[in-house]
């Protein structure tokens, strides 16, 4: 009663009011809250600046031991999962799932040491997500004093917007004409100066302007005579507008589909490897035949293997006869790689991404089969780990799967060189036999085209680089040597 009346209650010459005292007497820990431990957005790539929460695998109040999977983060490059660097009880989520556009070192949950309350676990006042949220509305500004100027167009809710030519919206905004209800005669329903003169002169005559339909329009409210001598007003829309779900698609209308991380880092390296990069391409035409001799026989002993295996190999081959082109390019010098790593390019529901087949030279073609399957199945179901896809010295990117003949491929910097390899396709080529007689045959043909950085890979040696992969893949004997 002492406190609350705010008397003296801690000796003489001290009195508080009823609030401070018992924040005085009670500002314990225990009774603020039980302390916790913070867990952190952590850097799950080198040029991961943001990431989206995707699933939370431990619920509030479940032990979380060191490594326990906390939540799987999508990042720049895949989703990966976030494993615990503490031990205790998951007490508070702070981002909840399917947060986006969270900040490193941003606060997403709280731990507690085990044997805490956790429910009374202590939300620390700065806690909340640095995202991408909506900026509060800005405080109205004092009305200025009236001027003589034109009334500008403002929209009414409820109301479609129109597109408007500079010329049609100076006549709108000057004679206070509404265009809504006039069908637009210009490109891609532009509202333009002939309609605004039509609209003007139909006023003028008295004649009602022509409608066009209007899907579930607003019912309107009568206009009180002080409302009759305003003037509507329309900004200018976003051009083209965007798609109204469950209405009919207007000329010039689109749908926004918001980018994921992934897609927007794809988007930024493509643009700075064409911009950047000076790409230079050269194209050879592979007689596979030996190679699909092979993959029968193999075949036979129940070793599954496919044509591109035998070209991952043929490429770490060459890569080891030729070590000028597994090279790297930092900006400033040119490194040369003593490992041999190739990047296979995967196609996800979330874009491209390259896993790495390691010391691809060292392997054989069925070790090189198995990697290969085991890290697009990853990689398609998001389970690839930060040092499965980071890195690499030689990229290919095989589209022979769908028909492709050949094509030309963006180089994945820092990397020097990627291959594109198109599909098989048979052709008639005039050879000899034994007696030196002329004949037709017919071969297994594929193309492979080389897109190479020319500051480091000049013209001559993605030539000689090309030459030997095509005598490499030729006689796959030969990699069986290496």
């Amino acid at each position: 009663r002492l406190l609350r009346a705010g008397r003296s209650a801690l000796g003489a010459g001290l009195s508080l009011p009823a609030r401070a005292g018992w924040r005085h007497l009670h500002g314990t820990r225990e009774l603020l809250g039980t302390p916790g431990i913070k867990v952190l957005m952590p850097a799950l790539s080198p040029t991961m600046e943001e990431g989206n929460i995707v699933k939370w695998l431990k619920k509030e109040g479940d032990t979380v031991n060191v490594g326990d999977a906390l939540c799987e983060i999508e990042t720049d490059k895949a989703v990966v999962t976030m494993e615990s660097s503490d031990e205790g009880v998951l007490a508070k989520i702070l981002v909840e799932e399917g947060s986006k556009n969270v900040r490193l070192g941003s606060l997403i949950g709280l731990l507690v040491e085990e044997g805490q309350d956790w429910k009374q676990v202590e939300i620390p006042a700065d806690a909340g997500v640095p995202s991408s949220v909506a900026p509060p509305a800005p405080a109205p500004a004092p009305a200025a004093p009236s001027v003589s100027a034109p009334p500008k167009l403002q929209h009414q809710p409820g109301t479609m917007q129109v597109r408007l030519s500079p010329a049609a919206r100076n006549i709108l905004e000057t004679h206070g004409l509404d265009p809504s209800n006039v069908t637009p005669t210009g490109p891609r329903g532009i509202f333009t100066k002939e309609d605004a003169l039509k609209l003007l002169q139909e006023k003028q005559k008295g004649k009602p302007s022509e409608l066009k339909p209007v899907v579930s329009p607003a019912p309107a409210a009568v206009p009180s005579p002080s409302q009759a001598t305003a003037v509507t007003s329309y900004p200018r829309p976003a051009i083209p507008p965007v798609s109204t779900p469950g209405q009919p698609a207007a000329l010039g209308t689109f749908t926004e589909i918001p980018a994921s991380n992934i897609r927007r880092v794809i988007a930024k390296r493509l643009t700075e490897s064409k911009t950047t990069i000076p790409h230079a391409y050269a194209a050879a035409d592979c007689v596979i035949d030996a190679v699909l001799k092979l993959r029968k026989e193999l075949a036979k002993d129940d070793i599954k293997v496919s044509v591109n295996d035998f070209i991952i190999k043929a490429t770490a081959v060459t890569l080891k006869q030729m070590p000028d082109v597994n090279v790297t390019w930092d900006g400033e010098a040119c490194r040369r790689l003593q490992s041999i790593d190739i990047s296979i390019a995967v196609a996800t529901d979330r874009g491209l991404i390259t896993p790495i087949i390691k010391d691809a030279a060292a392997k054989g073609i069925k070790e090189i089969a198995a990697s290969a399957k085991a890290l697009a199945k990853k990689a398609r179901d998001g389970k690839l780990l930060p040092e499965e896809y980071q890195g690499g010295s030689f990229s290919i990117s095989n589209l022979g799967m769908f028909g492709i003949s050949g094509f030309t491929a963006v180089i994945n910097p820092p990397q020097a060189c990627i291959l594109a390899v198109g599909r098989a396709r048979p052709e008639l080529r005039i050879v000899e036999d034994e007696e030196g007689n002329e004949k037709l045959e017919q071969h297994q043909l594929m193309t492979v085209t080389l897109s190479s950085d020319g500051r480091v890979v000049d013209d001559e040696l993605a030539s000689k680089f090309l030459e030997t992969l095509k005598a490499n893949i030729e006689n796959p004997m030969r990699l069986a040597l290496n």
